[in-house]
């Protein structure tokens, strides 16, 4: 299997489940999908750990989405290592959509949850003729580390005049507070 077609397959795979159709042809964020799929996603809050796991869970998904399930073994040798920034995001809005917000009604929102977080974190503005990897490294260093602001501006998800500091709260806490506004 030629590893470096499968990691190319494999990013299209993930940048397609969140941007298919989504902008112009003259806005891209190609370069912010691949820099984000270059950075180990860490945490430190141990419930945040499933959020990795999800992540990592997306390359089975590849393989059976691509109907390449019986090579799942060898897709998984040339996707090896830790989850990135990038497989969280797309996992993560993958399980709101699927787990918790499906309605037929509005269609697929999978892309509409992701942009949301990427918004949140303030990237919208790093399309590929405004990226700026330094500013992208320091956004995604401060959300790694959690030194955004208690009411969640600068991570994920904002709520507004939350009654805790949700930089102590696991991420997926964090969605499920942020989705109860819909509600």
């Amino acid at each position: 299997m030629d590893k470096e077609k499968t990691v190319n397959n494999y990013f299209e795979f993930l940048a397609g489940v969140v941007s298919d159709d989504r902008f112009g042809k003259n806005v891209t964020y190609r370069r912010l999908l691949m820099h984000l799929h270059t950075i180990e996603f860490r945490w430190t809050i141990k419930d945040d750990s499933n959020r990795a796991n999800d992540g990592v869970s997306m390359r089975w998904r590849f393989a059976q989405e691509t109907g390449r399930e019986r090579y799942y073994e060898e897709i998984s040798e040339c996707l090896a290592g830790p989850c990135t920034v990038l497989e969280m995001l797309v996992a993560l809005a993958v399980k709101c959509e699927e787990n918790i917000m499906d309605d037929p009604n509005y269609g697929n929102r999978t892309g509409q949850w992701f942009w949301k977080m990427i918004t949140n974190l303030g990237l919208s503005t790093m399309y590929n003729n405004k990226f700026d990897k330094k500013i992208v490294n320091i956004v995604i260093e401060k959300f790694l580390d959690r030194e955004y602001e208690p009411n969640g501006q600068g991570g994920l998800f904002v709520i507004p005049n939350c009654r805790k500091d949700l930089r102590e709260v696991p991420i997926w806490q964090q969605l499920c507070w942020y989705l109860d506004n819909f509600s």
